[in-house]
């Protein structure tokens, strides 16, 4: 039988100005795909990728792929936001709040992911996290080659992710694993990925009722048994009475 599930769309955009530290995007970019292709889901995903991205290239990229995971590979600053290049090809800062704003245009049924893999984007983490289910950013500075491993072990996950056997959400799955890929090369920046999630509209609808529901609810236990214990306690000093006269 033909599978008739599409594929899920990942889109890498990355850039590297002038006048920045040289990264190994390159590298990243090649490992990525090996892991992908090697997969037994190979067919689950499609891949593409842009490389010296422009602000204007992340929007076009969007509306023509429209993929389900975008991953950023590239540098970040903690006040103004991801590098990416002009027309001249150095570096062109767009903060979190225009990357946001832009998020917000799309749904979050067709946006499951956004992976910051640059230094500091925590911050354009929090931001965009307002729109989107997961984001994934860095609370510090980390070496390239731990990216790069964080990386390679985040698609590795995703790509073989079973329900049957597997806890937690597909990306919370390769997050984990992600973390530990850096751990298993020696390397101390485990802790510098961070994973922010954000509740679906239906739930952020329904949490209040669901959680005064379960207040109340805890509430009546409670009143109830302290009644009974009350009683119970009362009964007990009217029969001591009555057994002394």
């Amino acid at each position: 039988m033909v599978s008739t599930r599409k594929p899920q769309r990942i889109l890498i955009l990355a850039a590297n100005p002038k006048r920045t530290t040289s990264l190994r995007l390159g590298e990243e970019l090649r490992d990525i795909k090996e892991g992908l292709q090697r997969s037994l889901n190979r067919d689950n995903f499609d891949l593409r990728y842009d490389l010296a991205v422009r602000p204007r290239d992340i929007r076009r990229a969007i509306l023509d792929y429209r993929p389900n995971i975008i991953h950023f590979s590239g540098h970040g600053s903690e006040m103004e936001g991801l590098y990416f290049e002009d027309e001249t090809g150095c570096e062109k800062p767009v903060t979190g709040k225009a990357l946001a704003s832009l998020f917000e245009l799309f749904s979050r049924q067709q946006i499951e992911c956004v992976l910051l893999n640059a230094c500091y984007s925590e911050i354009q983490a929090n931001a965009i996290v307002q729109h989107i289910n997961y984001v994934i950013g860095m609370n510090d500075s980390i070496n390239d080659k731990a990216a790069i491993e964080f990386a390679v072990g985040f698609y590795d996950a995703i790509a073989a992710y079973n329900p049957k056997y597997d806890e937690d959400s597909p990306i919370e799955f390769g997050f984990k694993h992600a973390c530990n890929a850096i751990e298993v090369i020696g390397l101390p920046d485990k802790f510098i990925p961070v994973i922010k999630k954000t509740l679906t509209p239906y739930l952020v609808f329904y949490l209040p009722m669901i959680s005064r529901r379960i207040i109340f609810g805890l509430w009546t236990k409670n009143c109830f048994a302290r009644f009974t214990r009350e009683l119970n306690s009362s009964i007990k000093k009217r029969i001591a009475t009555s057994l002394n006269t």
